[in-house]
């Protein structure tokens, strides 16, 4: 007799292929899961790297900027003191104004011409005073730009009173003073 399968082999065939496909269709998931996984992790730690290096350079580039505004502040301080120095070291060179003032005009006024008031203002000097002739004052004018620590001599006025005396005459003269710095210089960088 003869051999008849009656059983359905052919939905049981068909269950297998379904079995088969699926279990494959999910290993392909699973292995394009996982390949999109890790090369997502591999991009995702360059990104760190990156960013840790860029995190990095900011905070170098931080300390180098606190360093530069230290240097900055110092170049300024530096600035300041050497302004000051400056000052300091020019009212020094002119604390005995006076004394070398007075010498000097004991060694500019020639004879015949009588000082009456003197006036220092800032760096300049004003002289007045009598004179017996035009020549004294010219050379008095003469010795003062020959001197060490005068210059810029300039003869304000020369008048001459009848009523008082015929033999002087009043003279009014403004000179400067060399080396000397205006109070109101000194006032200035002192601000600064």
């Amino acid at each position: 007799m003869a051999y008849i399968n009656l059983l359905p082999w052919r939905e049981e065939a068909e269950k297998a292929k379904q079995r088969e496909y699926f279990t494959v269709l999910t290993a392909v998931a699973l292995a394009a899961f996982a390949i999109v996984f890790l090369v997502n992790q591999f991009y995702q730690l360059r990104i760190d790297g990156q960013n840790a290096r860029n995190q990095y350079l900011q905070n170098e580039i931080a300390a180098l900027d606190v360093r530069i505004a230290k240097i900055k502040s110092l170049n300024e301080k530096k600035k300041e003191l050497e302004k000051r120095t400056s000052v300091v070291e020019q009212l020094q060179r002119s604390r005995n104004v006076g004394t070398q003032v007075l010498d000097e005009i004991a060694k500019v006024v020639p004879n015949g011409i009588y000082l009456t008031r003197l006036e220092k203002l800032d760096n300049s000097l004003n002289i007045i005073g009598k004179s017996e002739s035009n020549n004294h004052l010219a050379n008095m004018i003469r010795e003062i730009e020959r001197s060490d620590l005068f210059e810029d001599a300039i003869l304000e006025s020369i008048t001459s009173n009848d009523a008082k005396s015929k033999l002087l005459s009043d003279f009014k003269m403004r000179v400067r003073i060399k080396g000397l710095i205006n109070s109101t210089e000194t006032t200035e960088q002192g601000a600064s």
